[in-house]
């Protein structure tokens, strides 16, 4: 009996398994049903010439579309990088989740995983022309109310978001992290921990946080940059890497330094997962997508199968959720359809340097519970080409 959907002839990577090879995908009933040669299905897409990767998972946007002023329009961006869960970071607290989870999160196609901000109103003044840190003003952090809504949402909340620094949290400082670390702690949930300029400090941030927490904005430039004016990695962030603290990029539109990271590759210390940080002020740049974030890393070094890796089983296992970020039989039927094209592309930080990369994926198909999403097959036959 035929499968649902196949994917024929790509170059299969899934770092969960340690492949790395010619094959097929198959998928049935919504789920990864088979790998090897020779698959039929009632639909075939012949993908040779193109990478195929379990769905990737992009740990930190912010897709609240029409809910807040940063959020992103999370189908529209999914087709264009090739994303298969969204993992919206704090765009919603407890006072408006339940209106991103019924307009948006349970209308969209791609999947919408979220960090419930701990301040009630979410990330509320972020714009051009209007930028209030949510932080800024104590009274509005909701511990009480954030546990009785992530209670009643455990299956798509998976974690609290704080943002901490001069912007976020201003004259607050650190003690946003304190009643975050609290609600955490009362739902057994990971922390992710946004931070931007000092005060507090970077150091002062990764020393609080906890085996599984997230410190996101990893590899963000000067001031509070993870290394020292020599380029050496600060004490306190090797402690909290030892200690099982991840480290994920969320590029952003401020967040991602080329320095920094050239800095931080020299020194062994590559990121635990890769994401855009994507919104309505970094999606024409200097972020773009999960795509051209990824693709920095090529730049910088990493390997194609540790660049998927941070976009796909290391970013499942900070989720939580195992059947996301592989091809392992019976795993949700994501996969996510690459094209890496060589040439001369030129890719920017957030401090407006610009460096010349020989090699630059793009998305060519997405496939979510084993629907072929927004492609056909002179999509994949144009892109293979």
């Amino acid at each position: 009996m035929p499968y649902d959907l196949v994917l024929k002839s790509g170059r299969v990577i899934d770092p969960s398994q340690g492949i790395d090879r010619i094959t097929d995908v198959a998928f049935a009933g919504g789920k990864v049903a088979a790998l090897g040669d020779g698959l039929a299905g009632a639909e075939e897409r012949d993908v040779a010439g193109l990478i195929v990767t379990p769905g990737l998972i992009d740990l930190h946007t912010h897709v609240y579309w029409g809910g807040t002023s940063l959020g992103v329009d999370p189908d529209a961006f999914a087709r264009k990088s090739a994303v298969s869960t969204c993992v919206d970071t704090g765009s919603a607290g407890p006072g408006n989740f339940p209106g991103f989870r019924k307009h948006v999160i349970e209308q969209s196609t791609v999947r919408i995983l979220v960090y419930l901000h701990v301040s009630f109103a979410g990330i509320y003044g972020f714009a051009k022309n209007i930028m209030i840190g949510e932080s800024h003003d104590i009274r509005l952090l909701a511990g009480r109310e954030a546990v009785e809504v992530i209670n009643a949402n455990r299956d798509v909340i998976i974690g609290v978001k704080v943002r901490i620094g001069r912007h976020a949290s201003g004259p607050s400082g650190i003690q946003p992290l304190d009643v975050a670390l609290q609600v955490a702690d009362e739902t057994g949930l990971p922390l992710m921990a946004h931070i931007d300029e000092p005060p507090p400090s970077y150091e002062a941030v990764v020393s609080r946080l906890r085996s599984g927490d997230v410190l996101t904005h990893c590899f963000r430039p000067f001031p509070n940059a993870p290394i020292d004016g020599k380029g050496k990695v600060k004490p306190e962030v090797l402690a909290a890497r030892e200690r099982g603290v991840l480290f994920d990029i969320g590029h952003g539109m401020g967040s991602f330094s080329w320095k920094t990271a050239r800095a931080m590759m020299a020194e062994g210390f590559l990121p635990d997962t890769i994401s855009s940080d994507v919104h309505t002020l970094c999606i024409d740049g200097p972020a773009y997508d999960q795509v051209t974030t990824l693709s920095k890393f090529l730049a910088l070094g990493m390997s194609m199968n540790e660049v998927i890796a941070a976009s796909t089983v290391n970013a499942a296992k900070a989720l939580q959720r195992p059947e996301l970020g592989t091809f392992k039989i019976g795993a949700a039927g994501d996969a996510s359809v690459l094209e890496l094209r060589q040439g001369s592309f030129p890719l920017e930080d957030s401090r407006g340097e610009i460096v010349a990369a020989s090699e630059r994926l793009f998305a060519a198909g997405l496939v979510i519970a084993g629907q072929d999403i927004g492609t056909d097959r002179q999509t994949f036959a144009a892109a293979a080409e």
